[in-house]
Parts: structure tokens; C-alpha cells; sequence
């Protein structure tokens, strides 16, 4: 008989396959960092041991959800500029506080902060735009979490550098210390086609192909954007980054609200991944990106919470039921985007947006455990019939105990192990006193 360090056990084990298979009272084994076996239960008893056996009754084992966009550091502006729109809110609100309080202390705790909530939120992998990523990565690695940082780049001075070309120095450098990194994999992000030219445009994309790293950019988010970019450059904003040669399989595009057909063509021609963030749109009053479109034309869609400045949560669960529903009112069709597409988007997607397909996203043999336990044993949980159903429009946030991030216990019974969770808080709160 084998042994292994973890047997992780559940009324319902979901792999996350793209057959959408359970397996009832199944098994998931971890030997080091990586998943060795998924199965049915009385076949795990018979081929592993393990000194520590944990799940089991009332329980349901799935991947880590992924979080494809946000903007972790941001947790420290929640609910500071709410009920306005996208320009306002950014240029008005968020930027004049960014240049007066962003530094490298600064992201480091807010990113603890967010890390925290994402993880127990059952998120084990996020990816993030935003300045200062080094101590966002060092705060990430802290905590224990997985996560695909973009350095931030925009034509105009920010606390953070003078122009487009220091952003694209500091980006690289941040690329090539971070690049081998077991946790932390580095991109590159510019920030929107309004906030970089061209020129810049073109000089990512040639640091992104020099490195084999991601890009991560918003595009299309709001009406005025569009606009905008048409105006000045007499394309739709996927049309031009069409015209630069900027569309490709490493691209992850956030937000897509307002491209039309032609456009959803392009980024399905150009294998370009789409992150979908559904609440931050509601709530700036955006728009609603048409995702059933999207997945009807082969573009991988998956989930975004976009920062908590904008949502206000970082709750990967909330936003495949707030989207399940939406989409089924817009279209008219309750068939729109299902449960269990949903889950997918949530998991094996948005590894494969991100380019962690081949590490993370579901519960195979070789990849990553990263794995997360949901207790089913909830007034708002019973009864059961669809185990896809009630994770995607019934479970909460507090519904997940057990977190495994790379085969370490990252939260245990709803507590964080590595880091101390009341330090965490009482720095936000101490400088919310400041920012206040």
C-alpha cells in the first residue's frame, strides 16, 4: 500500500473534466505538492494510507477557483468612492488616491488583505494588474497563495514611474526576478488601449514574446471607451489591437462588455482568453459583456471579480451566480450559461486563460493540489440534488472550511495557517484611519 501525505474525502468529488464528471463518495490523494490519484473512496482505501484523512461526510472537493482579474492592493479603497460611474470613479476617485498613498508597504499589506479574503473565499489562484507587483508578489508568497502578477504599464506619471518607458524597464526586471518562481508566475500589463498609445502598445507585446509571459489588459469596459478609441483612431478597440498585432493565445482580455460581432470573431480567431467580470460592470453600470456569444463563437471565458474598489468583494462564487442568472434574463433563454459551464469558467477555464492549464484548475493526476473542501452540511445547502447546481446558485463564500494551495494547508477550518488572520486586519484598519 502506497502512502500519502493527504486523502481528501467527499460526498462529492468534482474534477472538473470537461465530461462534468462526480464522483460520489470519492477521494482525491496528494503526495508533496502534487495530486496522485482521484477516485472513487473504496478504491483509495485499498491502494493509499495516510496518517491524515480529512473531508469525508457532508463535504464536496473541487478545485481552487480562479480569479482571472482584479486588482488585489485595491481592498484598501473599498466603499471609499461607491455609486458613480467608470470615468468618474477612476479619474476623479481612485487615480487622486492611488498618487497619494501608493507605495511599496502600501500593496504589501492591502495584497495580504486580499489574498486573505480570496482565500477564503476558496480562490487558490488569482491574476493581478496593478503597480509595485514585487511586494505584491512577496505578500502573495506569504500567504501561500498562486498568482499571476502584471506589472502595470500607462503613458502618463503615477506615483509608481514618469512614463511609458520606466514602467517597461521596471516591468521587465520584475519579469526576469519572478519569472522561475514556483507560486508567482510575472506578465505584463498595460493598462487600457486608452491609457497606452500604440507605441507602447507595440513595445509590450515585444517584451511579452521576449519573455513567454502573459498580457493583461482592459478592453472595452465601458461605452466612452469605445468611443474614445474610435475617435481617435478610427477602429473599435479590438479592431486596432487586431491592426497592431496585438491579439494572441497569451492574451487575457478583461471586461469585453461592449464588442460586437465582429470583434468576438477576432478574439475567438486570435485565441484570446476573456475575463468576465460581471458585478464590477453592474455595479460602474458598464454594461453586461455578451458571454453567451463569446462561448457560441469558441472564446474561453472565465471569471473576474475586478478590485474590490469596484465590486466590493473578491468572491469568485458570487460572480458565477450573479453572471448564471444575468445572462439568462438578458438572452431571454434560462439555458443561457448553466451551472455547469459556470463551475468550469471558475476552475479548468480560468487556469487555461491564464496559461496554468497544465498546473492548475482540476483535480488530475499530476497536476498541482490545489484544492478546496465546501461543507454541505448548510441549512441553504439541504436538500441536494444537483451538486453543480448548488455550488453555482446556493453556496456562499463561508461555505468553504479546507484550502490547499501546492499541497500545503493555506486555510484550515476557516482559519489562515501561514499568517497571522488578526494582523492582517488591524493593519487595514490602521491605514484606513490614515486614508480616511
Amino acid at each position: 500500500m502506497e502512502k500519502a501525505d493527504y486523502i481528501i474525502r467527499g460526498d462529492y468529488v468534482l474534477p472538473m473534466d470537461e465530461g462534468h464528471t462526480v464522483i460520489k463518495d470519492g477521494a482525491v490523494v496528494v503526495r508533496g505538492k502534487s495530486i496522485i490519484d482521484v477516485c472513487e473512496g473504496k478504491d483509495i482505501s485499498k491502494k493509499y494510507s495516510s496518517k491524515n484523512i480529512i473531508g469525508g461526510e457532508n463535504r464536496a472537493v473541487l478545485p481552487g477557483l480562479i480569479n482571472t482579474h482584479t486588482h488585489a492592493a485595491m481592498v484598501y479603497f473599498r466603499g471609499m468612492a461607491d455609486d458613480l460611474p467608470l470615468k468618474e470613479w477612476l479619474e476623479k476617485h481612485i487615480w487622486p488616491a492611488e498618487s497619494k498613498w501608493l507605495s511599496p508597504e502600501f500593496v504589501s499589506d492591502a495584497t495580504e488583505l486580499a489574498c486573505l479574503e480570496m482565500l477564503k473565499a476558496g480562490i487558490t489562484t488569482y491574476s493581478d494588474m496593478y503597480f509595485f507587483e514585487d511586494a505584491s508578489g512577496r505578500a502573495a508568497k506569504k500567504i501561500g497563495m498562486r498568482a499571476v502578477l502584471g506589472a502595470g504599464i500607462v503613458d502618463f506619471p503615477t506615483i509608481s514611474g514618469k512614463n511609458a518607458d520606466e514602467y517597461l524597464g521596471k516591468a521587465e526586471k520584475f519579469i526576469e526576478k519572478w519569472k522561475k518562481d514556483e507560486l508567482i508566475t510575472p506578465c505584463i500589463a498595460p493598462h487600457s488601449i486608452y491609457a497606452c498609445g500604440p507605441e507602447t502598445l507595440t513595445k509590450v507585446k515585444k517584451i511579452a514574446g521576449k519573455y513567454n509571459v502573459p498580457i493583461h489588459i482592459h478592453v472595452s469596459e465601458a461605452r466612452w471607451e469605445v468611443e474614445e478609441i474610435e475617435k481617435k483612431y478610427d477602429k473599435r478597440p479590438v479592431e486596432h489591437l487586431e491592426n497592431l498585432g496585438f491579439l494572441d493565445g497569451c492574451m487575457v482580455a478583461a471586461h469585453c462588455v461592449w464588442v460586437n460581432e465582429k470583434e468576438i470573431e477576432a478574439l475567438a480567431k486570435h485565441k484570446v482568453g476573456v475575463s468576465h467580470c460581471i458585478e464590477s460592470n453592474l455595479k460602474l453600470g458598464s454594461g453586461i459583456a455578451p458571454v453567451p456569444a463569446m462561448l457560441r463563437a469558441g472564446i474561453m471565458v472565465a471569471f473576474g471579480t475586478d478590485g474590490a474598489a469596484s465590486n466590493n468583494d473578491l468572491n469568485i462564487l458570487s460572480e458565477m451566480s450573479t453572471a448564471a442568472k444575468v445572462h439568462k434574463t438578458v438572452s431571454g433563454d434560462p439555458t443561457a450559461l448553466d451551472a455547469k459551464t459556470a463551475l468550469l469558467m471558475a476552475t479548468r477555464w480560468g487556469a487555461e486563460v491564464l496559461g496554468l492549464g497544465e498546473i492548475t484548475g482540476s483535480l488530475e493526476k499530476g497536476k498541482a493540489a490545489d484544492i478546496i473542501i465546501m461543507n454541505l452540511d448548510r441549512p441553504h445547502l439541504t436538500p441536494l440534488y444537483d451538486i453543480y447546481s448548488h455550488i453555482v446558485y446556493s453556496s456562499m463564500a463561508s461555505d468553504v472550511e479546507t484550502v490547499f494551495v501546492n499541497g500545503k494547508f493555506v486555510v484550515d477550518n476557516r482559519k489562515l495557517c501561514s499568517v497571522d488572520e488578526g494582523e492582517i486586519i488591524s493593519k487595514a484598519r490602521a491605514w484606513s484611519r490614515k486614508i480616511r
